[in-house]
């Protein structure tokens, strides 16, 4: 396993599968079982521990890259002051993907040489009453969202794009839109091949237009 340290709170791994397959996890099962997936993240957040001295301390922003041959984790530590979480997420220019050498295709280096362009979040929500909150109290424009039901729970997926805002106001939209749920572990694949959908598209404004405040 490769481990980069970014800057001061960010942190990258790179896990081949067949290291992951090494400390007896199975391919699939880190998608698809919590637990499993869970394991794995912080038996590799200690070996950082080790190395590098990253703590676990705080909120914790992650962002799953899955390659051909492995998965690259951006791990960012987030910073509360005043009762408000400040994340400091890597630019542009301070992230480039790892590059996939060893006979890898044209399309592959392509893909591979990205820059990060995006942010994706997940709000779960305890109660459908703490969404429809939400929706009259804050509403993102260029902010693709969806809402998802799962064991019992409503469950909102927001994906930011770079271009529309800055970092700063990515950070201020998080904090307001946490103050009515909380950031979820659940990633956006076991939400879409367990979950139900709710509302495919546009979820915070079409919720404000069906649900009075």
């Amino acid at each position: 396993m490769e481990i980069e340290r970014v800057n001061d709170t960010t942190i990258r791994f790179f896990i081949t599968y067949k290291d992951i397959e090494e400390r007896g996890f199975e391919r699939e099962e880190i998608w698809y079982n919590r637990e499993r997936g869970e394991e794995l993240f912080y038996d590799m957040m200690n070996e950082a521990s080790d190395r590098d001295d990253f703590e676990l301390d705080g909120p914790l922003w992650i962002q799953v890259h899955a390659h051909d041959k492995g998965l690259e984790i951006l791990v960012t530590r987030g910073q509360l002051s005043d009762g408000n979480m400040k994340l400091e997420i890597p630019v542009n220019d301070e992230v480039d993907t790892v590059d996939e050498k060893d006979n890898s295709s044209e399309d592959d280096n392509s893909r591979s040489e990205q820059p990060y362009d995006h942010l994706e979040l997940i709000v779960g929500f305890k109660e459908l009453e703490d969404m429809i909150a939400l929706s009259h109290s804050v509403q993102p424009e260029y902010v693709e969202n969806s809402l998802y039901h799962y064991e019992g729970r409503y469950y909102l997926y927001i994906y930011f794009n770079n271009d529309e805002y800055t970092e700063d106001e990515q950070d201020n939209l998080l904090s307001r839109m946490l103050e009515f749920g909380y950031e979820s572990e659940l990633t956006i694949h076991r939400l879409q091949e367990y979950g139900k959908v709710i509302m495919e598209s546009d979820a915070i404004k079409k919720t404000k237009q069906t649900f009075k405040a």
